[in-house]
């Protein structure tokens, strides 16, 4: 298959979580309806966004129940099986056996079964002085592990928003074979501006890829303002979709022969210089 639909669907969490599953589900089953094959929804969509929340929203699941094992990830799988797509189910708060939280994004294939789980490796410690200070690793474990999971489309790379800064994921994920990387990431009103767009286009025209990157839209009652602007970038470093704050989809046709295009215009697989530097997918 050469190419496929995907859509990202940009919600505004609020603090019922069931109120949050109901809408993420009326909206998948939409996308799905409008022809998407791959949906991505936000990083913590079943929940608001913050250090504070993190555990009062937790959840215990077992990776090795196909179906889901709480209350989120029971309804993520029936979404998945409903619609018949593959979902990208964002990110919700994940409380381990032994009591510790991580921030997790699960992901579910047609029949509704768990095909991969991320949880998030690069915590958002960050200090703006006078804007901003948000640290996440006070509440949050870091995960240890790289995830990519396959489609009829080709694998399939993951990453959790402030895991975007980090280019060895994508780069890794692409040097394994993976088409594109998804990032469910809720960046803010003050790193958005700065860096979201430019680091979206940056891991595409890296890697020659296909980036997509779905955010919560913006609830000005909040106490996190999410920058929205949901995007999918192709591996010319287009931005082929995108949207502003509020909430919505963003729908675009990814047509993996463009990979191929771009990397013999630009054969930059075949003019690494392994011999001066390391290869980081080794």
């Amino acid at each position: 298959m050469s190419s496929f639909k995907i859509a990202l669907i940009q919600l505004a969490a609020g603090a019922q979580k069931a109120a949050n599953l109901t809408k993420a589900r009326t909206k998948v089953l939409e996308a799905a309806r409008n022809g998407a094959n791959l949906i991505v929804l936000p990083e913590c969509f079943n929940s608001p966004y913050g250090t504070q929340h993190f555990a009062n929203y937790a959840e215990e699941f077992h990776t090795t129940v196909a179906g889901g094992s709480s209350e989120s990830t029971q309804a993520l799988s029936k979404m998945a099986q409903d619609a018949q797509v593959y979902l990208i189910g964002g990110s919700i708060p994940e409380r381990s056996r032994e009591g510790a939280l991580f921030n997790t994004c699960t992901v579910w294939d047609p029949q509704g079964t768990l095909v991969a789980v991320h949880r998030k490796i690069h915590l958002f410690d960050v200090d703006f002085p006078g804007k901003m200070v948000f640290k996440e690793s006070s509440v949050l474990e870091a995960g240890r592990d790289m995830t990519e999971f396959a489609t009829p489309w080709g694998k399939v790379g993951l990453g959790i928003c402030y895991d975007m800064r980090f280019p060895e994921l994508a780069m890794v994920a692409a040097r394994r074979g993976c088409i594109a990387m998804v990032y469910p990431g809720a960046f803010n009103t003050t790193t958005g501006p700065l860096h979201w767009e430019l680091l979206v286009r940056a891991r595409a025209v890296d890697n020659q890829i296909f980036v997509a990157a779905c955010s919560p839209a913006r609830d000005p009652e909040a106490g996190y303002q999410a920058w929205g602007h949901s995007m999918v970038v192709d591996p010319y470093a287009r931005i082929i979709a995108t949207m502003e704050e509020g909430e919505g989809m963003v729908y675009a046709d990814v047509d993996l022969k463009l990979i191929e295009e771009v990397r013999k215009a630009v054969p930059v697989y075949e003019q690494r210089r392994f011999d001066v530097y390391l290869d980081v997918a080794r």
